[in-house]
């Protein structure tokens, strides 16, 4: 047989094969709901009720048809295989000094979770404090929360299971290391707030078995315990019944004077009450809510220094007296400036802050008056992280990293204003062959965005490259430089790995958070559909080369973009994401979304949300792109039926080649925590996906 027939035939077999993927045939429905005259069809509700026998076998039958497609890529071995060499090496933070003791987290290689040691001083023997691995066999059980007491005596860690957001809170002894009996459970979102021989903590009523992962969370109250006794028998210390959707956090003074009680009613805007511990708890507003957010950094003498935007969408400091809160006797420490301010805290008698000057970094000091003393040079454009501590400590310990430096950290001495290297990072690979540079392109209403664009020197702009972009778009969260192990697989073979940094998130302050929230999230999708088409438009692509990622939120994003523009890429992967758009706020902490998404309960809000729902805009007989939908069993932020639902309907409606499948993963959560064994195996998965549709081979 001639070479080019045998490859025609093999090539129509192939196509044949891909065209004949035969999905599970998911049962319907009929369930029709109607919103404000406008009736909607929802045929796989069922889909929902993940903990229903039906619902498991189709996530076994997906799952099974997803594995064996995956299984039968003839590089995924070589990409685990690579990925397992590229995640092997030490990974460590930046210790943190309680009492006599350093603290620091260690990696060693490829242990599933990292393990907590200290030691005495900074040169002293490193002993294992807290080993999360000993929590379970198979490492699905993660370190969540740490709180040390005022005085250094006792501290409270939290744990998740299977990646939940619920937490089990125990308490040890620092000194000895020994487990006191104590145990709070029913916690989310929060930690211990010490005070005397106890903690204030909030949490939820116990859900009725089987409900843990999906039903809404609601009524959350404060509560204090004192060590030695059953949670039981904790006092109430606040509830609002009135308001029962609100979240509320406690945290306590160093000097232990005041209990701030900090509420929202959503991810967006906050409040402070405060109660002064020498009063017992009568809690008094500080800081009103909730159009604006606010941090509390520090109190100095009696007066708090407050991070706000109020009146400040890129932030400033102020200066609260908890005696006289209101806005008219605040003082101005740090106005607001041209850039974001990120970040403040106080250590040694003097104010750092973190700058995000066109998504990197700058670090600075500052008096307690609010005089600039001077720059902490950083090692280049990248994020650091860390510049915290007990306000007495002398020195801090921060962390420095972008896309192709991996963390290492420095210490810097307050007193000598010194900043030297502590720890480098030993990376098992090469990275002085792949550089990043930051591109501002135009979006659809002209506003200029910036991208990050990394890939192997001397890549030619062919058109022909293999690239994905990946983006977030919401919750003020800014996507700063950042290293990963995950990525260099695909970069190192020849791909170009890009990162968009959106409105609605948290690059530019929150004016550039609220151009991309609840009638304008159109904006986002307009952001990153303009990403993809610059990179076309420059050579870097074309559409048959190109992939989009994202999670949760940015799970969302892929979701709209590929249902908007099918034919713009030839991969889409939404992770964990929110695509329903008209019932997310029915399901755990979903209706804390509802102020940056806004409620299908509304029609106002519906009018928009329906324009862009991704599981709402999948129209049957379209070609998309090869997609692997990725979520798992636990996610109790996002809740699978998302991805179960948009997988159903993508697989009924799509009409093409491309594979259109999910991957649904067991003892995982949304993603914290998740062992190192559980991140090789999906990050082979989905390169594996990648390589397969965009025609990559391993070099």
């Amino acid at each position: 047989m001639k070479p080019f027939v045998s490859t025609l035939i093999i090539l129509f077999f192939t196509i044949t094969l891909m065209a004949q993927i035969n999905y599970p045939t998911t049962r319907k429905i009929a369930q029709h709901d109607d919103y404000f005259g406008t009736h909607i069809d929802d045929p796989y509700r069922w889909l929902e009720e993940d903990t229903a026998d039906e619902v498991a076998r189709w996530v076994v039958e997906q799952n099974n048809l997803t594995q064996q497609y995956l299984n039968d890529i003839e590089v995924r071995e070589a990409i685990k295989n690579r990925l397992t060499a590229t995640w092997n090496y030490p990974k460590y933070s930046s210790p943190f000094k309680k009492g006599d003791y350093y603290f620091y987290f260690l990696n060693d290689g490829l242990k599933n979770q990292s393990i907590l040691f200290r030691q005495k001083g900074l040169t002293g023997k490193p002993k294992v404090f807290l080993d999360p691995n000993e929590f379970s066999a198979d490492g699905t059980v993660s370190l969540s929360g740490l709180s040390f007491s005022h005085d250094n005596k006792y501290c409270t860690y939290s744990i998740s299971k299977s990646g939940s957001d619920w937490q089990e809170m125990f308490v040890k002894e620092v000194v000895s290391g020994k487990l006191l009996k104590d145990k709070i459970d029913w916690t989310k979102f929060g930690g211990a707030a010490w005070y005397k021989d106890g903690f204030y903590y909030s949490r939820y009523p116990a859900p009725s078995k089987g409900t843990e992962f999906s039903i809404a969370s609601n009524h959350q109250k404060v509560y204090y315990h004192k060590l030695g006794t059953l949670q039981s028998t904790d006092r109430l210390v606040y509830e609002d019944p009135e308001h029962p959707k609100r979240y509320m956090w406690p945290s306590v003074s160093d000097d232990e004077k005041y209990l701030y009680l900090g509420l929202s009613e959503g991810t967006s805007g906050n409040a402070y009450l405060i109660s002064n511990l020498g009063e017992k708890e009568s809690f008094k507003p500080l800081l009103e809510g909730f159009k604006n957010n606010y941090g509390i950094i520090e109190n100095l003498n009696g007066k708090l220094l407050v991070r706000t935007d109020l009146d400040a969408a890129k932030y400033k400091i102020v200066l609260v007296d908890p005696a006289h809160p209101e806005k008219e006797n605040w003082k101005t420490i740090v106005a607001q400036n041209q850039h974001l301010l990120n970040g403040a805290s106080v250590v040694d008698g003097k104010l750092f802050i973190t700058y995000l000057q066109d998504v990197t970094d700058r670090v600075y000091q500052y008096s307690l008056d609010g005089k600039l003393e001077k720059e902490i040079k950083l090692p280049g454009l990248g994020t650091a992280s860390g510049f915290g501590g007990d306000a007495k400590d002398k020195d801090i310990f921060y962390s420095f990293s972008s896309f192709t430096v991996p963390p290492s950290i420095y210490k810097f001495n307050v007193a000598t204003g010194e900043s030297a290297l502590f720890r480098k990072t030993e990376y098992p690979a090469a990275l002085d062959s792949f550089e990043t540079h930051q591109v501002f392109y135009t979006s659809k209403d002209g506003t200029q965005i910036p991208m990050f664009i990394i890939h192997k020197k001397g890549i030619e702009r062919n058109g022909n490259n293999p690239t994905l972009l990946y983006g977030y778009g919401g919750f003020n969260i800014s996507l700063t430089p950042s290293f990963s192990p995950s990525n260099l697989v695909f970069i190192e073979n020849g791909g170009i790995y890009c990162v968009a940094n959106l409105r609605g998130g948290g690059e530019y302050g929150e004016d550039w958070h609220k151009a991309g929230m609840l009638g304008k999230k159109q904006t986002v999708f307009d952001d990153f559909i303009a990403a993809a088409e610059y990179l076309i438009d420059k050579g870097y692509t074309q559409s048959s080369k190109l992939a989009i990622s994202g999670r949760s939120n940015g799970g969302l994003l892929v979701g709209a973009c590929m249902t908007q523009r099918p034919d713009l890429f030839k991969v889409a992967l939404p992770g964990v994401g929110v695509l329903d758009m008209l019932r997310y706020h029915k399901f755990t902490v979903g209706w804390g979304w509802a102020v940056e998404y806004g409620s299908s309960d509304n029609e106002e809000d519906f009018n928009y949300l329906i324009k862009y729902s991704p599981l709402h805009n999948l129209k049957a007989g379209t070609a998309y792109p090869a997609t692997l939908i990725t979520t798992a069993d636990h996610d109790d932020r996002v809740v699978p039926a998302h991805s179960f639902k948009f997988a159903a309907t993508l697989q009924a409606m799509h009409q093409g080649e491309n594979p259109v499948m999910i991957r649904i993963d067991s003892k995982a959560g949304h993603g914290a925590g998740k062992p190192i064994a559980k991140l090789i195996e999906e990050q082979a998965d989905v390169w594996s996906f990648v390589f397969k549709n965009l025609g990559m081979t391993i070099k």
